[in-house]
């Protein structure tokens, strides 16, 4: 299918209309049990994005340059062969806990994309009719998100352990230290290429593909497919949009930070900000410019592309 390139797409243009659809749902008037509920869709969402906290290790060494490190090596070699008898079930158990919870984080959040997503096209507070409305929807885009991790985990992870093996000549020194660092270096670049295209391509699924199988009700291969039509006809916007998008989450990113701080001043603000859910409640203004900002810069492709519909004029502020 051939797609016309619109006449004006612009990433500024959104800005204004995200900014009323905040307003509108959160402000005009202000509920709190509204907030509550499109904070749990927000929060489910976003489920396994965020996190905090972690501690930082301090050591101090003493003596010895490369002996240490092979007698690290060698002490590490002995102990993880002297004890195999534990190491190798606790670590078969720690893979499956990680692959479990991954499967159940990526499983709710698809879901929880759905439900954001109503509420903010909406303009309600529901959870039970968009959790129904969209099973298979959010089904299809769990599995898209399952094949696309897995092809990431293969693609980053072989190249990683390469990655090893040359960092493992390199501290041996054993006359090929060059070409270990050269090796090192392309897998570098390797990896980063290859992170840039999976988080272009998670981007583009939950900023375009998620609104267009919520319209089309369809696959999200076949919501794939569509946007493809559109991206291979405005490349450079999407790029631009991108780049945009950068921009956002720096003036986002500052605004938390001037907004922590304040709240370490109040220092039951700061406690809550870390409180997962409740944390998601506070930031709803934040997530739901952000995921309107995406639907108004989609919209400006043609009306097929409006999730809004035409009560979104019923709804802009006089």
């Amino acid at each position: 299918m051939n797609m016309e390139q619109p006449l004006r797409v612009s990433v500024i243009d959104p800005i204004t209309p995200g900014i009323d659809r905040v307003k509108v749902m959160l402000f005009k008037p202000f509920e709190l049990r509204k907030w509550f509920v499109i904070g749990f869709c927000a929060w489910l969402a976003f489920l396994g994005k965020g996190g905090g906290g972690g501690g930082g290790g301090h050591g101090g060494g003493r003596g010895g340059g490369s002996l240490n490190i092979h007698e690290g090596f060698g002490q590490a070699k002995e102990f993880v062969i002297l004890n195999l008898a534990w190491i190798i079930p606790v670590a078969l158990i720690g893979v499956v806990f990680i692959i479990a919870l991954w499967l159940v984080f990526t499983w709710l959040s698809s879901r929880g994309r759905f439900m954001f997503l109503h509420c903010v096209a909406e303009n309600k507070a529901e959870v039970k009719v968009p959790w129904t409305k969209f099973r298979q929807h959010a089904y299809s885009l769990f599995l898209f998100r399952i094949i696309l991790g897995l092809i990431g985990f293969a693609a980053i992870g072989l190249p990683c352990l390469l990655a090893v093996g040359f960092i493992a000549m390199i501290i041996a020194g054993n006359g090929l230290t060059v070409i270990a660092v050269l090796g090192s270096v392309m897998i570098g670049l390797i990896i980063f290429a290859i992170s840039i295209t999976l988080f272009l391509v998670g981007k583009f699924t939950m900023d375009f593909i998620v609104p267009i199988m919520f319209l089309r009700t369809t696959s999200c291969t076949a919501g794939w497919r569509e946007f493809l039509t559109i991206l291979s006809v405005n490349k450079a916007r999407f790029v631009l949009y991108i780049l945009f998008q950068i921009v956002i989450a720096i003036v986002i990113g500052a605004i938390f930070s001037i907004g922590f701080c304040i709240g370490c001043c109040l220092c039951c603000v700061s406690v809550l900000l870390l409180i997962p859910y409740i944390g998601t409640v506070i930031l709803l203004p934040l997530l739901v410019f952000k995921r309107a900002y995406s639907l108004y810069y989609l919209r400006q492709f043609g009306p097929e592309f409006d999730v809004f519909g035409p009560e979104i004029e019923t709804i802009q502020p006089a």
